[in-house]
């Protein structure tokens, strides 16, 4: 944790330092901390919450891609946004935190089918499935934005491992004034991808990217994962 208070202590003036900085204080409090905190106290049992629809629906979806979710301490569930421009399958919130985080699974599993079935097809082509989760988090980017500039850090793969995940990016956003995202000014973007199997898409949001942010963050940071 060494690492994490120097960038906090040290921010720079400078717009893209300060991202870079704030991105590894999130990197480290986000995958690394709670690492840290199962080996030195194990992790409580979670509370059983009672099923709504859209859970049920977001645990179908997170089998059919081979995910695994554990509902995270302190949070409360809350309406997912699912229109044209932000359409996710579940959505939570801490209350009294001004944080929420919304979720996206998609298969790969049919994808793949029909991307095999191409391959021994003539004259057809068909983008590899496994790279389609570079462009879904550009969109949502992009939407979130208005834009197209963001910093984007490549996940490493000993952080990939713990999610049994074998590529992933996290991108951090200003934020459009938009009532659909209802006015948070920031985000964290992070997605991962096991090959052949899903894609997993987070958005986390804040009015303030400072330490308490990614404090926020590390108390969900192990509710999804691929099985292994």
């Amino acid at each position: 944790m060494l690492i994490n208070d120097y960038c906090l202590r040290n921010i720079m003036d400078s717009f893209l330092k300060q991202f870079k900085q704030i991105l590894i204080t999130a990197m480290v409090m986000l995958f690394i901390a709670p690492v840290i905190a199962q080996i030195k106290h194990p992790t409580p049992a979670p509370a059983k919450h009672p099923q709504s629809s859209q859970q049920k629906e977001f645990f179908r979806l997170a089998a059919q891609a081979n995910v695994k979710f554990i509902y995270p301490n302190g949070f409360r569930e809350i309406k997912a946004p699912k229109d044209e421009d932000f359409s996710f399958d579940y959505a939570l919130e801490l209350p009294g935190k001004a944080f929420e985080i919304w979720f996206r699974i998609k298969s790969e599993k049919a994808d793949w089918a029909s991307y095999e079935r191409a391959q021994n097809a003539p004259n057809t082509q068909q983008a590899n499935p496994d790279s389609a989760y570079n462009d879904l988090a550009k969109t949502y980017a992009t939407a979130f934005t208005g834009d197209q500039k963001y910093f984007v850090t490549i996940i490493p793969h000993d952080v990939l491992a713990r999610y049994n995940a074998d590529a992933g990016k996290s991108y951090l956003l200003t934020l459009l004034d938009l009532p659909e995202t209802k006015s948070y000014k920031y985000a964290l973007l992070i997605t991962l991808q096991k090959n052949h199997t899903g894609t997993i898409l987070a958005v986390c949001f804040t009015n303030d990217k400072g330490p308490e942010f990614f404090k926020n963050i590390n108390k969900a940071g192990n509710c999804l994962k691929f099985k292994s």
